[in-house]
């Protein structure tokens, strides 16, 4: 069982049950590591055939940056040691340091759809669509997460590197020196434990692919194109200025559990304290509605940059669509 339980739909923190989190975590660390060295050591000797195996390993990184979620709010254990270093196990897994993507993730909380967090939006009396189109697409079909890699050539760098890249980085339409701050200021040493870890074990891996590193490299490149699609679809398009709006967004209910319940955004942008479980039944108390598809929301992405004079208008689908 998942562990479900009645809660209020007001701030209360919720956790997830602590068996079936701690098993969850479990299977996604034994997926990534099934993709880093079970299949090149064990499988890939057997027929370059078992390669296919990557594919569904690929679609796996939502729910793997669901679990990764509940760990950066603190509700994936109720211990909070235990909790963080869960979430650093996952994030080693993800590839890219939990120090980054917890302070990153919270900045987005607090700046969601002002002019410093934004994607997709943009001034038309400063710039056009088509300058701002290029950027915009690269960090939709995969841009984001090669960013949050990127992070780890930074690693190596003392203090006073990072405040050298905060200044320059600066700019009040970007969280970029805000996150960089943040992490030098409080998680450095975490970070680059971290780091260490991500190349040393993604580096292994590529030396046991071998001759296939390639079939590593384009599982990785499937991560990116996986999270990055789906960074933004809950906020594309939606009211400025309202750092707790976001959409939920309508899945399959099997999906809805695969995904952890990612789907109801917008409630948990309203209750940034429950756990995955609980979201659910906080959305239905808030009246089960859902503003689009999943598949709609992602997609609709392509239109591109949207300047920030457009009408915004919530379309929710009809009474009783509760996917």
């Amino acid at each position: 069982m998942l562990g479900v339980r009645t809660v209020s739909t007001g701030p209360t923190r919720t956790y997830g049950a602590t068996a079936t989190s701690s098993a969850l975590v479990a299977i996604a660390l034994t997926l990534v590591g099934c993709q880093l060295f079970v299949i090149p050591l064990w499988l890939l000797p057997r027929g370059t055939a078992w390669g296919w195996l990557l594919l569904p390993i690929v679609l796996t990184n939502t729910p793997l940056w669901s679990l990764l979620h509940e760990s950066i709010h603190g509700s994936l254990l109720r211990d909070r040691v235990g909790n963080d270093r869960l979430g650093r196990a996952l994030a080693v897994a993800y590839g890219a340091p939990f120090a980054l993507l917890k302070a990153g993730h919270l900045l987005h909380h607090r700046f969601s759809r002002t002019p410093r967090e934004r994607t997709e939006v943009f001034d038309p009396g400063t710039t056009t669509w088509g300058s701002q189109a290029p950027g915009y697409y690269v960090r939709l079909f995969g841009g984001l997460y090669l960013a949050e890699v990127s992070s780890l050539l930074l690693a190596p760098l003392p203090k006073r590197g990072w405040a050298w890249a905060s200044r320059r980085l600066e700019d009040p339409e970007t969280v970029t020196s805000l996150l960089l701050d943040n992490v030098a200021a409080r998680r450095l040493g975490t970070f680059r434990l971290d780091s260490a870890l991500i190349i040393g074990g993604h580096a292994a891996a590529f030396v046991a692919y071998g001759p296939h590193w390639w079939m590593l490299l384009a599982a990785l490149l499937g991560r990116a194109l996986v999270v990055s699609v789906a960074d933004n679809a809950y906020h594309y398009g939606t009211p400025l200025d309202e750092p707790l709006d976001a959409m939920n967004l309508s899945l399959p209910r099997p999906l809805e559990t695969f995904v952890l319940a990612f789907n109801l955004h917008g409630v948990h942008h309203r209750h940034p304290g429950l756990a995955w479980p609980d979201l659910r039944g906080a959305f239905l108390a808030d009246g089960g509605r859902f503003d689009l598809s999943w598949w709609s929301a992602a997609v609709r992405q392509v239109r591109g940059p949207i300047p920030s004079t457009a009408d915004r208008r919530r379309s929710l689908t009809p009474p009783g669509d509760d996917g």
